[in-house]
């Protein structure tokens, strides 16, 4: 008979092994994060989405002073996860940045963008909450507005407050998330789950959906049909910053953020802040949100390179003259349709590139950003790098490509409005062009038939469209060179 020792140790055994399968059998990928909400379902069929939502944050260990104080604690009441699941729900929700930049308890979604679970939950779980304890701040205080601190030390102009994003090793089976920058206060994946948990937060409030999972899914999962966002849902992640722009203000941002200080200063048992502590803070804390708000709300979401599998560009990068005075608008042609969903774009901005590099001998392709019809904007050479989009024109002006052939048809009108408003916005905001820049299709200044008759007939009515000024200084035999 095994005695009580070796019992203890193949007890341990067994809980070490189901935790390896666990960790093996689900990536860090939404559609596998939602396959373990749905077997807890299906687990206890009788849990509402509160408690499978209290399950997580007690597995997760999701249970500080600041939460408790709006959510309660999770620490007892039903019945426990399995060992099998409870590691994975760890990993995959507890959120962290290591010292080599890797970021842990994120998922990326089936749309490209990468989102940190902890705010998500927290977000939704608020949502959950009676009407009498579930006040809107409480919200944006367990998402957002905890996090968002600035000090005296992010003052300088050249100091980004918020991001960076970062690239998974794979795609299609993503484990290891590398941030592309130093972490700031709250990463790209941060805001995402930040913002979401508000979005889905608000709707639990609003519908009460039945079952977390399907909440989740119908929000991320959801597929684009031939008309693209122009006849989606409301309610998806591709529209995440429209969505967020919608239920909230800089100053609402504000307010919460103090009050949010405020409360873990209390909770800390520190006096308030009054006098010139509290004005130098609410400075600080308009400047963060100002940036919060161009960044995020103001800016269209771009898909990094490393996300389509970009290649390396090849040779040393030409540096642009910032701010540009032009933005000259493509079609692709080849690819002829537009793409729906982050898998055909990535594949789309892949072969875009192999035939600029290989076909045309050219360092990367060609242009600064691509519009595609699924809600993002990928990066080509990006804000920086000087393009090889429009001859004798690549040192003055940015390139953007709508993915299709447009001589017919026109783009979608949320793609159209992510360049024409989001993206120039973005541009003239950051200093990356000038506030009076000019928009030009490629044929005014190219022999070409780009960017189509029926987008080139449409871009003729945009705000800054300009005819050509003739008397602009032509570098072709310097860029013709530089590619």
């Amino acid at each position: 008979m095994m005695d009580t020792g070796c019992w203890r140790w193949t007890l341990v055994l067994v809980v070490v092994l189901l935790s390896i399968y666990a960790e093996a059998s689900f990536s860090r990928h939404m559609d596998d994060f939602i396959k373990v909400v749905t077997r807890l379902e299906d687990e206890d069929p009788r849990s509402n989405p509160a408690a499978i939502l209290k399950k997580l944050r007690r597995a997760a260990g999701l249970n500080d002073a600041f939460i408790q104080h709006f959510l309660g604690d999770a620490g007892a009441g039903g019945p426990e996860i399995g060992a099998n699941l409870s590691v994975y729900i760890r990993k995959a929700v507890h959120h962290r940045v290591t010292e080599d930049g890797e970021e842990h308890g994120v998922v990326l979604t089936p749309d490209g963008t990468t989102v940190a679970l902890m705010p998500l939950l927290l977000g939704i779980e608020a949502g959950y909450l009676p009407r009498a304890k579930g006040a809107v701040q409480t919200l944006y205080q367990l998402t957002l507005t905890k996090d968002l601190r600035f000090s005296s030390k992010h003052k300088s102009p050249h100091t980004k407050l918020l991001g960076p994003d970062g690239c998974w090793d794979s795609v299609t089976s993503p484990r290891v998330f590398t941030l592309l920058d130093s972490p700031s206060m709250l990463t790209t994946a941060q805001l995402n789950g930040g913002m979401d948990g508000v979005i889905l937060g608000m709707e639990a409030r609003s519908r009460r959906p039945l079952r977390l999972s399907r909440l989740l899914m119908e929000y991320y999962c959801t597929q684009l049909e031939s008309k693209g966002l122009d006849a989606a849902p409301r309610l998806i992640s591709r529209c995440r910053r429209d969505n967020f722009r919608g239920l909230t203000s800089p100053p609402m941002l504000t307010r919460q953020v103090v009050k949010s200080l405020e409360l873990q200063r209390k909770l800390a048992g520190k006096s308030k802040m009054v006098g010139k502590e509290k004005k130098q803070l609410m400075a600080l804390v308009r400047a963060g949100v100002r940036e919060f708000v161009h960044e995020y709300m103001d800016c269209p979401p771009i898909i990094p390179r490393c996300m389509w599998g970009a290649q390396p560009y090849r040779g040393t990068p030409t540096n642009l003259s910032l701010p540009l005075s032009f933005l000259y608008i493509h079609h692709t042609s080849t690819p002829g349709k537009p793409c729906l969903t982050f898998q055909q774009c990535s594949a789309d901005m892949r072969s875009m590139q192999r035939f600029h590099q290989e076909d045309r001998g050219w360092n990367d392709i060609g242009y600064s950003f691509v519009a595609g019809s699924d809600g993002y904007i990928y990066e080509g050479r990006s804000w920086l790098w000087q393009g090889a989009h429009t001859l004798g024109h690549n040192s003055i002006g940015y390139g953007v490509s709508f993915i299709g052939d447009y001589m017919i048809h026109l783009p979608s009108q949320h793609s159209m409005g992510l360049v024409r408003d989001r993206l120039t916005s973005c541009a003239v905001g950051g200093g990356r062009l000038t506030a009076n820049f000019t928009i030009q299709g490629h044929r005014q200044v190219v022999t070409t038939s780009c960017p189509g008759d029926a987008l080139y007939n449409e871009i003729k009515g945009w705000e800054h469209f300009g005819e050509v000024d003739q008397h602009i200084q032509r570098k072709k035999s310097h860029e013709q060179t530089k590619m």
